[in-house]
């Protein structure tokens, strides 16, 4: 007795092309989704090795992340800034059940003049967390001794008992070298000891240490002190952590690197597993449609609408395990190309190591197998549903009417999306490129809904202009596309996507940089802005009040804070950029509407006129928000600013930011005076490594231009899904008309004209298309712009549109004429037997 399986297998090996696309689509979109799984698991357990905590058992330091009150687990947002723990914890844990010792370690940013690269000073006590060896010298015993690591001594060119020049925030100070450490491997960070008493003094922060690092007594194990230490600091708002975890607290960009890639990894897997639906649903579709002749027999012999969607069922569940098995496999390469790419823009360190766990390797299978069930479950509907009677008539001809539901869901979509593109008239910054880009989306999927109307409309339009071109290949597409919209919507949909997804995204974002570039250029009055890689000392705008011809010169401080916001009963908390700003007057233009900028003192917070209308807050209402740092803050509001896209929402007193940031530094100095250009230079001098600039540099939010790469990176990658599965698309549609060519070329037609019939559709699929996907966007964007820079036009020449067109059109044509060779190389006489 044949068993549904049994026929399954049967009906797979002997239609294997009509199954290769749906395998191929399974396959790409659970790689995809195992990518973003393991790159998920990684922020939660991966890091690279420990270096100075090395032979510290267990490290305490402060929390790595911010979660909004009483949110779930999953809502919280990495700190932005090194976080510090109270020095009195040392004691507590020195007591702690198998502690040897407690060690504290003080970490701030240092750097030897003459020297490139970051480095960081530390107390010489916490050279006993680390496998340091002394090669020269001895420990420092004064307040002017430093003892170097050996490959920073080497790249300073100095030895024992030389002289070496040490910058931390102010001018340079002379240092003696007494010792020179080394670890056993090359160190990751450039180091340089301290005494106690000289490190707390550079620091800055008094009663403050960056990390307590514990030694164990015999017969412990790093878990079970890591147990005992959490018990008795379960209050102190601390992370305890062993193994590979040590490096995010030794390492800010570790520690904040495992966190974002955690929340990246989530959104963006989120997206990908919905184009991965998507993309699954209409190729299962296209396989099934192409079927229907097939489905129209078998219910024309007695065949049950329950064994049709069974027998599918099947079919797609041993596709989908042989795609899933592989497609988890190969998630492993995917999410290893995605950390290099994400490295090579600086968003991943070089040497962050991957955690491969089978967790995401699973659930990438499973998601995979329940999308292709679902849309199995889709897509079968129809075939099952019409009566035997019917079957063989509805086999024939491709129905041309789209179901009720599907039309008015498809028109409501279109009528949110359009709505959802005015909102950036109403709202700014980040929030208003968000929308417009989701607006989009929303507009593509109704338009996919909608897709054989809306192509047979278009072929409307062009049908009779392909017919006179071409008198026989034009007419013949013409005749083809009109008589089979749906094959042609199934082409055109994935296209379309491509083309606007692509354009949206990169013109969005051009659109919000060149927003707040001409807003600072606009509302900044500095006529020389002073900068340093490394930082400026706040020493310096102090300095430069003093200088002649100096109007006036503010410190501007650049940090990312988190607000919590709430929503109903709970809490989402958001990053947000945040400036600090010392005597702005004179220098910058906020465009305030209520309150005084020069109010800003102690713990008060000048806010957007938008954000505090979204907070519900006004003049002299407390603000809560929490630092860079993780440190709490309960700010009172002295004024509403509209310059937004330059200043950002928050901005603060910059003696108040500065204290809560890593380098305890200002990120650049604004200077008016037109003629102290040369004045400033020779103030600049005595501070190595600093730059006078004439005007002023933007002070857009932080990282905007490694952002801007960030969503190039992740829309590459769902672009590359997008393009595999347009090509299988394409080539589906395609391979399956051979007997339709087999049959042109019996009653007369030529190879070559049906190669330029097959041209002429490849064009019109292309044309609509690109014009579609183009079409679609320029509502959103245009208001996006009038909304952020009042003007509808992109600021930006059209070389990256008409490089989108060029590839989609590219991809479509190739796909269409190798499909369309394949299907011709058969002799008519052989393909017209051929199953449809």
């Amino acid at each position: 007795m044949i068993t549904v399986l049994d026929l399954a297998w049967q009906t797979i090996k002997a239609r294997k092309g009509g199954f290769v696309g749906a395998f191929i689509a399974i396959l790409c979109g659970t790689a995809l989704v195992a990518g973003c799984g393991i790159l998920m698991e990684s922020g939660l357990r991966a890091g690279v090795p420990a270096q100075r905590y090395a032979g510290a058992a267990v490290v305490v330091g402060g929390d790595q992340s911010v979660h909004a009150p009483g949110g779930d687990a999953l809502e919280f947002q990495p700190v932005s800034e090194q976080p510090s723990i109270s020095a009195d914890l040392v004691g507590k844990i020195a007591a702690v059940p198998g502690v040897r010792a407690a060690v504290p370690d003080v970490s701030f940013p240092a750097q030897v003049v003459g020297v490139s690269g970051a480095s960081l000073g530390h107390n010489w006590d916490s050279t006993a967390l680390a496998p340091y060896a002394l090669r020269a010298g001895r420990a420092p015993a004064g307040p002017d001794e430093v003892a170097l690591d050996a490959d920073l001594a080497r790249r300073a060119g100095v030895s024992v008992g030389q002289r070496v020049q040490v910058m931390t925030r102010s001018v340079p100070v002379s240092y003696v070298v007494s010792g020179i450490v080394a670890l056993p491997e090359t160190p990751r960070q450039a180091a340089m000891f301290f005494t106690a008493a000289r490190a707390a003094e550079l620091a800055g922060r008094p009663g403050r240490v960056t990390a307590i690092g514990v030694l164990s007594s015999p017969d412990n194990t790093s878990d079970t002190l890591a147990d005992r230490v959490n018990a008795v600091l379960a209050g102190d708002h601390v992370s305890v952590a062993t193994g590979v975890e040590r490096s995010a607290v030794e390492f800010t960009d570790v520690g904040q690197t495992r966190t974002l890639l955690f929340l990246l990894a989530g959104s963006f897997g989120g997206y990908a597993l919905m184009v991965a639906i998507f993309v699954v649903a209409s190729t299962l579709a296209l396989a099934v449609e192409q079927r229907r002749r097939e489905f129209a027999l078998l219910r024309a012999i007695a065949a049950t609408p329950r064994q049709i969607r069974k027998l599918i069922g099947v079919e797609t569940t041993v596709v989908a395990t042989l795609a899933g098995v592989l497609g988890s496999g190969l998630g492993i390469a995917v999410a290893y190309g995605m950390r290099d790419a994400f490295a090579s823009i600086g968003f991943v360190p070089a040497d962050f190591e991957l955690a491969v766990g089978p967790i995401p390797l699973v659930a990438a299978f499973l998601t995979g197998l329940g999308a292709a069930r679902l849309a199995a479950w889709t897509a079968s509907r129809r075939p099952s549903s019409i009566n035997p009677v019917e079957a063989l008539g509805e086999a024939a001809v491709q129905p041309r009417r789209l179901g009720r539901a599907r039309t008015i869901i498809g028109w409501v979509l279109v009528v949110i999306g359009t709505g959802a593109a005015t909102v950036p008239l109403f709202v700014h910054g980040q929030a208003a490129t968000a929308i417009s880009a989701s607006s989009v989306l929303v507009n593509l999927t109704g338009l996919a809904l909608l897709g054989p109307m809306v192509v047979a409309k278009a072929v409307g339009l062009v049908a009779s202009i392909l017919g006179r071109i071409s008198r026989v290949g034009g007419y013949l597409a013409a005749a083809n596309t009109s008589a089979n919209t749906r094959r042609l919507a199934a082409a055109v949909t994935p296209l379309m996507l491509a083309v606007s997804f692509a354009v949206v995204i990169f013109y969005s974002e051009v659109i919000s940089t060149s927003a707040a570039q001409q807003q600072t250029a606009q509302t900044t009055t500095a006529d020389y802005t002073i900068t340093g890689a490394g930082g400026v000392s706040p020493d310096v705008a102090v300095a430069a009040r003093g200088v002649t011809g100096v109007t006036a010169a503010t410190s501007v401080v650049r940090t990312e804070i988190m607000v919590a916001y709430r929503e109903d009963k709970s809490f989402r908390i958001e990053r947000t950029p945040a400036e600090g700003l010392d005597q702005a007057k004179g220098v910058l233009d906020l465009g305030v509407t209520a309150g005084r900028i020069e109010d800003l003192a102690g713990d008060t917070v000048a806010l957007s006129q938008a954000e505090a209308g979204y907070l519900g807050k006004n003049l002299g209402d407390t603000v809560d928000f929490t630092y860079g740092d993780g440190t709490p803050a309960h700010a009172r509001l002295v004024a509403t600013f509209t310059h937004d896209l330059a200043f950002g929402d928050y901005v603060l007193p910059a003696a108040a930011v500065r204290a809560h940031t890593t380098s305890m530094m200002d990120s650049a100095v604004l200077v008016r005076g037109p003629r102290a250009g040369e004045a400033l230079k020779t103030l600049a001098q005595r501070y190595p490594g600093l730059t006078v600039i004439g005007g002023t540099v933007t002070s857009a939010p932080l990282d905007g231009n490694q952002q801007f790469m960030l969503n190039l990176v992740a829309v590459g990658v769902i672009l590359g899904y997008v393009a595999i599965s347009v090509a299988n698309t394409l080539v589906m549609s395609t391979a399956q008309r051979g007997r339709e060519f087999a049959l042109l070329r019996l009653i007369g037609s030529t190879r070559r004209q049906v190669a330029r019939m097959m041209r002429a559709e490849a064009l019109l699929t292309v044309g609509i298309a690109i014009v579609l996907g183009s079409l679609i966007p320029v509502l959103p964007l245009a208001l996006l712009g009038v909304g952020l820079i009042g003007n509808p036009i992109m600021p930006t020449p059209l070389t990256v549109y008409f490089g989108i067109v060029a590839g989609a059109a590219a991809l479509g044509i190739v796909s269409l004429a190798v499909s369309t060779r394949i299907g011709l190389r058969a002799r008519p006489i052989d393909a017209i037997g051929l199953r449809e």
